[in-house]
């Protein structure tokens, strides 16, 4: 099945087009990133030498976590270096291999690589995809870590029954509009919490949720989430983080689960965020909350897979992307993650 794109191309690139560019992590933002904080420059064109590849990059995966590895703070994975490309998700096409085994000119691959137009590997850590029948850029989102993360966190941690209430923060974003769908399939009420009224009308539409709130306009938030789960909140999927999961857990259940994905509203804060404290709520209501990283659950990567690829194929579930093109644009595309700019999953198509 092919994805719904939003396409968009943002104006004042950066710099004019160079034989080959790499996206440098310039400063280590204060609040939130401008395009200060990065920096493009040109470098010789890569060329593979015996037992590499030389991969041209097709897609760009921009994730809000990787605001966290921008900051110089001991984290699940080490920082950016200053002066040193920047890496996240990356689909690239096989221009060249130099006697390496199981891969050839031609093939498509996903991996973590730098932000560079061209650039070589040895080829670990890199698996090949194949875009047949899915958009390659699905690799990206919904059969790729986006996908993952929905799937793994509300199953395992979340734990859905038939009947119960599902809460999803940051509904209208890449890992949202699956752990949405994904509950829904498993027999739970799914209720959205987005940032516009288009979003909302998406979520319940296209996404098939029972109720979508927007917070920007809903003057009471804990009443209006009351008013749309009349029977508690069981499962609270957390992406968001600050005020809008207060307003979540004034309302959950006794023996509700919080999966923690994500805490987007808090990553750009200069000072610690005072809010509720949660052992009172968590105690009373015998409530569990966990945090979580995808990788945690990295044995069950292969059954879940094959979960979305078949629920795909079969129609049960879809996708949306926001689609930014050029290079140059990766940046901004990453910045406008924190304005709730894109719809699902936010790509850079770079060829």
């Amino acid at each position: 099945m092919k994805a719904d794109v939003k396409h968009w191309q943002a104006s004042n690139p950066l710099i004019s087009v160079v034989m080959n560019k790499v996206i440098l992590l310039n400063s280590r933002p204060i609040g939130k990133p401008t395009l200060g904080d990065f920096k493009i420059i040109k470098e010789e064109m890569a060329t593979a030498k015996d037992g590499e590849l030389l991969l041209k990059t097709l897609y760009v995966s921009v994730d809000p976590y990787l605001r966290g590895r921008m900051n110089d703070t001991k984290s699940y994975v080490p920082p950016f270096e200053l002066n040193k490309p920047i890496q996240s998700g990356v689909i690239a096409e096989v221009m060249d291999c130099k006697n390496t085994v199981g891969f050839k000119k031609g093939d498509f691959v996903f991996g973590n690589l730098d932000w560079k137009e061209y650039q070589t590997s040895a080829g670990k850590g890199l698996n090949k995809v194949d875009g047949s029948e899915v958009d390659l850029s699905a690799y990206l989102g919904i059969l790729g870590m986006t996908g993952l993360t929905a799937y793994l966190g509300l199953t395992e941690i979340g734990i859905p029954k038939k009947g119960e209430t599902l809460v999803v923060s940051g509904a209208g974003g890449a890992v949202g509009t699956v752990v949405g769908q994904v509950g829904k399939l498993l027999g739970c009420k799914v209720v959205g919490i987005t940032g516009s009224d288009e979003k909302a009308a998406m979520l319940k539409s296209k996404f098939k949720f029972d109720d979508a709130i927007n917070y920007k306009t809903t003057p009471d938030l804990k009443e209006a989430i009351k008013n749309a789960c009349p029977n508690g909140v069981d499962i609270y999927f957390d992406n968001v983080g600050g005020e809008i999961s207060d307003a979540v857990l004034a309302n959950i259940n006794k023996y509700a689960r919080l999966p923690v994905c994500g805490a987007i509203s808090l990553y750009n804060n200069t000072k610690p965020a005072i809010g509720p404290r949660l052992q009172p709520i968590l105690l009373t209501k015998s409530a569990t909350m966990r945090g979580f990283i995808v990788s945690d659950f990295s044995e069950k990567f292969p059954a879940a897979i094959k979960q979305l690829t078949k629920w795909l194929k079969e129609g049960h579930i879809t996708y949306i992307e926001t689609i930014v093109e050029g290079f140059d644009n990766i940046p901004q595309a990453f910045i406008d993650l924190f304005e709730g700019k894109n719809e699902g999953k936010m790509i850079v198509k770079v060829q």
